[in-house]
């Protein structure tokens, strides 16, 4: 007979176990889609850098009343020197070689610009080893509270 203790332990186990398997198996691969939504106050900049491998698809869109971008891709790819634009702005464009496109956006007019950002990436190194944590703690959590079934430990 399993005890309260050990049940609740195996469901919040088997529970942080799945979550990690799924977020493990969703991030394997030479590239991830991310789609990232965000807004850039007036008179405020930011800085984006899109790490992605060779070929992938990349699309960015910017509306607002004015801002300053300024663009640099890897290798001999899509390169746009410190330019301003009113309203909309649509890019799309491929990584034509291993590496980190520079984006720097400037808000210079008197609304937010509201970025959508649709971008292949490669996956990061620490993202998969946080994984590889959740994990563990699962089967940890699982092992203690197995723990329970055997022998009540003094105190419990």
């Amino acid at each position: 007979m399993l005890s309260k203790r050990t049940i609740i332990g195996l469901v919040v186990g088997s529970v942080i176990l799945a979550l990690g398997g799924y977020s493990l198996f969703s991030n394997l691969g030479p590239t991830v889609d991310v789609t990232e939504i965000f807004t850039i106050v007036e008179g405020d900049s930011t800085t984006l850098r899109i790490p992605a491998p060779n070929h992938a698809p990349q699309s960015l869109t910017i509306i607002g009343d004015a801002f300053d971008l300024k663009l640099q891709s890897p290798g001999d790819g899509l390169q746009i020197p410190n330019t301003s634009y009113k309203k909309e702005l649509t890019l799309d464009w491929v990584h034509l070689k291993d590496g980190e496109t520079k984006i720097q956006i400037q808000n210079t007019g008197s609304s937010d610009l509201e970025i959508t950002a649709i971008t292949k990436q490669t996956p990061n190194p620490i993202g998969f080893t946080f994984d590889l944590m959740v994990i563990t703690s699962g089967v940890v959590i699982i092992g203690f509270s197995m723990g329970f079934t055997l022998r009540k430990p003094k105190g419990f």
